[in-house]
Formats: structure tokens, C-alpha cells, sequence
């Protein structure tokens, strides 16, 4: 299993760059960001900075939308960067949120996300691409790979993503409704006639080390309960779209009655005050809280679901230490096959 990190593009830039830097000496293998231009910094730009820094890690947004980004721009954006610096980019894709709304906009539609995915991908991939009533390809862009991975929770998104994507985001790290996606996702793959093993899982969600301790983990909840909130923007559309007695898990639906709203001049950050109606249970559910050890069960659990990369949201007070404690307690003992046989008996 991969190990990635999410990181928002917050001032300083240079911040962002280190601690992606610090990410790869620590084994984690992608560095993704945030992607609203308005609630923070310009991200394809932090990208160049990101990859000069470092000799490995792959780099993409978590997620962009079709609508506030120009799809050829995208794929070329990322054309260029894996012409300076080897095929090291990824695109995330997702019908737009945070970018979006504070615009006063609504997300994409499903059918305008399908084409956006189909006209990045192939420019991105060095082929040709019919935009309007045009065909157009870089013929610079060759050499030039560039992965889709499709984000969403709704049945009609993840039998997109099942049908279209190179890889398939989960933003949250619940075993229940992680199987449950997966699952749709893999067999709407099958259905378009696909392997629904070459669509790549990634399980995204903030993680916190504690010392095991009740205060740690109160501590640890407050910081990533603001998780619970941004999943919960989500969910709202998908319960007026579906209803609440939908084929949707109670496990995702049920928790959003409490919701009052959303501001998202406190997106992704902790300790918001919209996302006190995130029920702890929500929170140690959705986030990965605790020791290491605690850490090493939930990520076993996921990797046996088929699982292939989690993403750590680095949005708290602990991110340095997060990447360190991930670095030295977490990784190696991951990838050590005699740990995980020995935690299966």
C-alpha cells in the first residue's frame, strides 16, 4: 500500500514545498493539494516548486472540477510538467466543491465531468481530443502520462469512476462504506468491460498520532472533526438527490441531520465552528486517531479491502510530527510482510 499526503496550499508557499520535501524522506510516495484558488494559493504553480524539490513523489491535485479550470490548460499544465520533470503528475477530478461555491457556483454535472475526463486524459497522454468540433493534440506531449483518478461518494459518480477512471478517491477512511464504494466502483468496471482491478483505490483522511491517551485522542478528534463537515457538503447533495432512504449507507447519511450549513472561509481547517454537529463517532470512523499501532490495524483492514493507496489530509496541529511518527512507526512496519502475517494470526 501507498502512503500519500494531502496538503493546502497555504501561505507560505515555501511551507508547502518543505513539508512535501519532508514527505518523501519519509517514504510517503504522492503529494497531493487542495485546489480553490480563492481560499488559498494558485497549486499548479506550487507543483513545479514541489517536483524540483524532490526526486520521486507523485504530484496532483485531490481534487480539481471541470468548470473553473480549462481542460486543455489542465492536461497541459501537467504535459509540461512531466516534460520537466519525468512522468511525476496525476490528476485528481471531482464535480467541484469548495472552488466552485465560493464563485457562487454549482458543481458540474456527471456528463459534463465524463467529457472533461476524456479531453484531459487523452491530451495529458500525448493523444488526440475532440473539443467542441475540433481535434486537438500537443505535439509536444508525446512522451507524456498522466493518471485520472475520480473522487466522489454517489452511486451515479462511482459507476463513472468505474467506467472512465484510471483510479477512484475515497475522501474517508470508514471500513463500511469504503467496501461499499469499491464495490459499486468495481463493478461498474466490469460492466463497461473493464479489469476492475486496474482501477486504482485510494482511501483519503486526516490521520492524527496519539500516545493513547483519553486527552490525546479528544485532542486528536477536535483537530480532524472539521472532516466530518467538509464530507458532510457531500453528502447534503447526494441526500437531495437520492433521497435518505437511498441504496447509500446509513453509515454515510444519517449523521448530516444535525447539519446547520457550511462556511468555507473555514474549509479544511480545524477547529471550524460548522462542524460541531460531527458526532465523535463520525470522526474516529472517518479519520484514522490513535497509536501507531492503531494506525497499522485500520490501514491493514483497508489494504485487505483492495485498498492500494491512503492519503493523509495533513489539515491540523501535528503535521510535521504526523509525517515523522508515519516515517518511523507507520511505513516500515506496513510494508514489512513478517508484521503483517505475524497481525493476522
Amino acid at each position: 500500500m501507498d502512503i500519500g499526503v494531502v496538503l493546502q496550499c497555504t501561505p507560505p508557499a515555501s511551507r508547502v514545498v518543505e513539508l512535501a520535501r519532508i514527505a518523501e524522506t519519509h517514504g510517503f510516495s504522492h503529494v497531493w493539494t487542495f485546489d480553490s484558488h480563492l481560499l488559498w494559493q494558485e497549486p499548479y504553480v506550487i507543483y513545479s516548486q514541489i517536483l524540483a524539490a524532490t526526486r520521486k513523489v507523485v504530484v496532483g491535485p485531490m481534487v480539481t472540477n471541470p468548470s473553473t479550470r480549462d481542460w486543455t490548460v489542465t492536461a497541459s499544465t501537467f504535459a509540461t510538467l512531466n516534460d520537466m520533470f519525468g512522468n511525476r503528475t496525476i490528476c485528481g477530478i471531482g464535480r467541484g466543491d469548495s472552488a466552485v461555491r465560493t464563485l457562487g457556483g454549482r458543481p458540474a454535472t456527471l456528463a459534463t465531468l465524463r467529457e472533461s475526463i476524456g479531453v484531459i486524459k487523452e491530451l495529458g497522454n500525448g493523444r488526440s481530443a475532440r473539443v467542441g468540433d475540433t481535434i486537438i493534440r500537443f505535439p509536444w506531449a508525446q512522451h507524456s502520462r498522466l493518471p485520472m483518478w475520480v473522487a466522489g461518494y454517489g452511486p451515479r459518480a462511482l459507476d463513472l469512476t468505474g467506467e472512465v477512471a484510471d483510479g477512484f478517491i475515497l475522501q474517508l477512511a470508514d471500513p463500511d462504506i469504503t467496501a461499499w464504494t469499491i464495490a459499486r466502483v468495481r463493478a461498474a468496471a466490469e460492466r463497461a468491460g473493464r479489469d476492475p482491478k486496474e482501477v486504482t483505490i485510494c482511501v483519503a483522511a486526516p490521520a492524527y498520532i496519539t500516545d493513547g491517551t483519553i486527552g490525546a485522542l479528544k485532542h486528536a478528534r477536535e483537530q480532524c472533526r472539521w472532516f466530518g463537515g467538509m464530507v458532510g457538503n457531500h453528502v447534503a447533495d447526494i441526500v437531495a438527490r437520492y433521497g435518505a432512504d437511498s441504496e447509500v449507507p446509513k453509515a454515510l447519511t444519517d449523521y448530516i441531520a444535525g447539519r446547520r450549513g457550511y462556511d468555507y472561509n473555514e474549509h479544511g481547517r480545524a477547529g471550524n465552528t460548522h462542524a460541531q454537529f460531527v458526532p465523535d463517532e463520525i470522526v474516529d470512523r472517518f479519520c484514522l486517531l490513535g497509536t501507531p499501532d492503531e494506525h497499522l490495524t485500520r490501514l491493514r483492514e483497508l489494504k485487505a479491502m483492495g485498498v492500494d493507496q491512503f492519503a493523509v489530509y495533513l489539515q491540523h496541529d501535528a503535521k510535521t510530527s504526523t509525517l515523522e511518527a508515519y516515517g518511523e512507526s507507520v511505513l516500515p512496519r506496513l510494508a514489512d510482510p513478517i508484521e503483517a502475517t505475524a497481525s493476522t494470526l
